[in-house]
């Protein structure tokens, strides 16, 4: 089933954030419908570095076509500000297609971006953002590639303006609208409320951030159609590596963490190793 018409379906899609393949395969194998490409996440983990636009679409295309070639489940994908205007935006709807995005999620703040949850961001026009949304939906291959408008403007223009700018760019042709960082519980309601059955939604649960968390069940009941936890998996993993790396330094050995950790047989059976060398033998 595709995107387009699993969000056709009942049921809230889940979509947790991957930053390399590994990552999405696990994903995969927990059995979610969906893995969300994090341009956050793929900042920390690839350069150590804040969300604050340094990933380059070449270094973006690269990492989803290397997550594409190793996963089934869609891929929703984050390009940012689409690393230009809108030309430079046909470009990236056009590479991150070839490298297997299943939507790709374009927002409205300048070049370069910054994180939706940190302060300081700035706006384009709603304009200039509804000529990169039609831009986009004319480059993409097929319909069934998703193009999410996200706007963040609640932080720059207030809740209502961001309303306003979801509505504009529902009518440049977007397919699911994301409205980044709600800061109420009333405000997610309203947001619902206001494009029930006119558009799938998208909600952003940051731990720490400036959405109240809501779990999935809460959030369909609001009238979201999508949840993503973008940065939960690298800051589980950053948090889990800083425990491991605490141990190793205090014993010298990795023996009292092995009940949290997969050994050797445990990360081949994962990646699918004896598979590999099976096929490999086939053309000895």
């Amino acid at each position: 089933m595709s995107l387009r018409a699993r969000l056709n379906s009942p049921g809230l899609i889940v979509a947790p954030g991957c930053y390399d393949a590994l990552s999405a395969l696990l994903i995969e194998r927990a059995e979610f419908e969906a893995a969300y490409v994090s341009g956050a996440s793929i900042a920390y983990t690839r350069f150590g570095r804040p969300d604050i636009g340094l990933v380059s679409v070449t270094e973006l295309a690269d990492v989803v076509a290397a997550i594409g070639e190793r996963v089934s489940i869609p891929l929703i994908v984050d390009m940012d500000t689409g690393f230009g205007n809108a030309l430079n935006v046909q470009r990236t709807v056009k590479l991150l297609a070839q490298a297997g995005a299943t939507a790709l999620q374009l927002e409205d703040q300048v070049t370069p971006k910054r994180c939706g949850h940190l302060a300081g961001k700035e706006l384009v026009s709603s304009d200039e953002m509804c000529g990169k949304i039609r831009a986009a939906v004319d480059a993409r291959p097929n319909d069934d590639v998703l193009l999410i408008a996200r706007t963040d403007a609640i932080a720059v223009e207030g809740f209502d303006a961001a309303l306003d700018r979801a509505e504009a760019y529902l009518g440049a042709g977007a397919d699911v609208l994301f409205i980044e960082a709600p800061q109420t519980a009333e405000q997610l309601a309203e947001i619902g409320q206001r494009f029930d059955g006119r558009a799938p939604l998208l909600a952003n649960m940051v731990e720490g951030g400036k959405t109240p968390l809501r779990d999935a069940t809460e959030l369909e009941a609001l009238g979201f159609s999508i949840a993503i936890f973008p940065g939960g998996t690298v800051r589980a993993l950053a948090h889990h590596l800083t425990d491991y790396f605490a141990s190793l330094k205090a014993h010298g050995t990795t023996a009292p963490f092995r009940d949290r950790m997969l050994d050797f047989k445990g990360i081949n059976d994962i990646v699918g190793t004896d598979d590999m060398l099976e096929l490999g033998r086939r053309y000895e």
